[in-house]
């Protein structure tokens, strides 16, 4: 990895002055990344990544009349959704330019849809007597995020089956090489990506309102099961990403999701030519 230098931190003041200048954009960019990280290369990030998840899972109960019975296995499968990068190159950041030059590509690294599976996950849970059960996705720290989802009662089935959608959220990190500024139609793109899952899981919910005196039985919950194991990692391998407008541009990127719409503010991480001579 290269290092940061003190000019590349001179040069991150001098990239966001420039920014600040212009009146051009609907949205000012925000401090060149590269500016406040332990990485030296131009890069984005962003923690609070939402995240949709559709979820096709199964819940097995057996000894449904023992106590401390049932045993629950849930198996399945999580399809994820979609996530990428938008690289924007303009010669026009400083509104200098009567013809505005912009160019756009979208990178999708991961494709929506792609599934996980759930494996088989046995738990000990329940009130015993034919509990009725229910099942609530929870997220990593435990916390119920959705309504309880009734299933039924334990033995007038075996294998409940439920579909669900969620959101869960994560943290993306992506990094960048830029060469051939000068060139057309370049610059030249390298990227690295990372995508971390928080998780999520499910708690599973037990009642046994036959008690004819008292209304229903306190509910009694299992130990939240893992649909997405929290920190789930998916790196993505360098993808060169061939752009630009020419004449030296400034080079913005963001965040999308699985259907191109934009999750996070544009970042600038500064203009190609000055870029390469401060990571050179």
């Amino acid at each position: 990895m290269l290092r940061t230098s003190d000019a590349a931190v001179a040069l991150s003041a001098l990239f966001l002055a420039a920014a600040c200048q212009d009146g051009s954009r609907s949205a000012t960019p925000t401090d060149p990344a590269f500016s406040a990280s332990s990485s030296s290369l131009p890069h984005i990030s962003i923690t609070e990544l939402p995240l949709p998840v559709s979820v096709n899972a199964a819940l097995t109960a057996t000894d449904c009349s023992n106590s401390p019975g049932p045993n629950i296995t849930l198996d399945g499968f999580a399809a994820l959704g979609g996530f990428g990068v938008e690289m924007t190159f303009s010669n026009n950041l400083k509104s200098t330019h009567d013809f505005t030059v912009d160019r756009q590509v979208d990178i999708a690294l991961q494709p929506a849809g792609q599934t996980i599976t759930i494996p088989k996950q046995p738990v000990l849970g329940g009130v015993g007597g034919n509990p009725f059960m229910w099942v609530q996705f929870v997220n990593a720290a435990g916390t119920p995020t959705s309504d309880e989802i009734y299933l039924g009662r334990c033995v007038q089935g075996t294998r409940y089956g439920f579909n669900h959608a969620e959101i869960t959220t994560g943290s993306a990190f992506a990094e960048f090489g830029i060469s051939d500024c000068q060139n057309s139609p370049g610059p030249f793109i390298s990227m690295d990506a990372s995508l971390a899952y928080e998780g999520l899981g499910v708690q599973v919910i037990f009642r046994n309102n036959d008690n004819p005196v008292g209304g229903p039985h306190e509910a009694t919950r299992s130990k939240p099961l893992s649909i997405i194991p929290p920190g789930l990692t998916f790196t993505f391998p360098k993808q060169p990403v061939q752009g630009g407008v020419g004449g030296n541009p400034w080079i913005l990127a963001g965040f999308l999701d699985g259907s191109g719409a934009k999750v996070s503010d544009a970042m600038l991480l500064g203009r190609c030519v000055q870029i390469s001579k401060a990571l050179s």
